[in-house]
């Protein structure tokens, strides 16, 4: 794991690679975005962003989900995949709001992830970009992502988020994830461009290539 100060000029640079890098999912409310990104699992988040608001003007609060018709909401959902199992997790998340939190998402991240459907990823989605909270979601993109550059070595989600937020301020945390994940769509594929990449000096993937490969990448 590089230490702190060669982790920031990174991310900085990755930063101004990826400007005001943000979630893609549209929302309003921390509710909306417990939907959309349930939905989201398995899903581009372009395809979310065309059903959402079906799912909002039918469903705006959990009130109405909580009440509303799996076949109702499974129609809906459908274009997303997996659509029973997130129907399942949409209603299930959506009483245990009425139940346990008067209709409103929680803040807590305890409290979040007891929520059916809503796992340490989604809940640090919901407490970043909603709250404002420090939040660090760890999606395949980040775990490829960060273990190329060399500034994790391990798959495991939650090991990646503890040992990321290591390495920054928890201020940076969710602006980092963004960028993680928008380079990873953009930039550092499964196959990677590293000749759009600009850290790709620092980067240990890059510098385990052969020169004959590295010099292939970089033009």
């Amino acid at each position: 794991m590089p230490a702190k100060s060669a982790a920031k000029a990174i991310f900085d640079r990755l930063e101004s690679q990826h400007p005001n890098a943000w979630t893609e999912l549209t929302f309003t409310t921390p509710f909306e975005l417990v939907v959309a990104t349930i939905l989201s699992a398995q899903c581009t988040d372009a395809r979310v962003n065309q059903v959402t608001p079906l799912v909002f003007a039918r469903y705006p609060t959990a009130r109405e989900l909580s009440r509303a018709k799996p076949e109702d909401v499974e129609k809906i959902v459908q274009p997303t995949g997996f659509f029973r199992a997130k129907t399942r997790s949409l209603i299930g998340m959506a009483e245990a709001l009425m139940e346990h939190h008067r209709g409103e998402v929680p803040k807590d991240m305890d409290a979040l992830v007891d929520l059916p459907g809503v796992g340490r990823k989604t809940a640090n989605v919901v407490r970043g970009h909603a709250f404002k909270l420090p939040g660090l979601p760890v999606d395949r993109h980040v775990v490829r992502v960060a273990n190329r550059i060399g500034l994790v070595a391990s798959d495991n989600p939650e090991v990646i988020e503890a040992e990321l937020g290591k390495l920054l301020p928890p201020a940076r945390w969710t602006q980092a994830s963004d960028t993680l994940i928008l380079h990873g769509r953009r930039i550092c594929k499964p196959k990677p461009l590293c000749d759009r990449c600009q850290v790709r000096l620092q980067c240990r993937y890059f510098k385990m290539l052969g020169p004959v490969a590295r010099r292939k990448k970089s033009k």
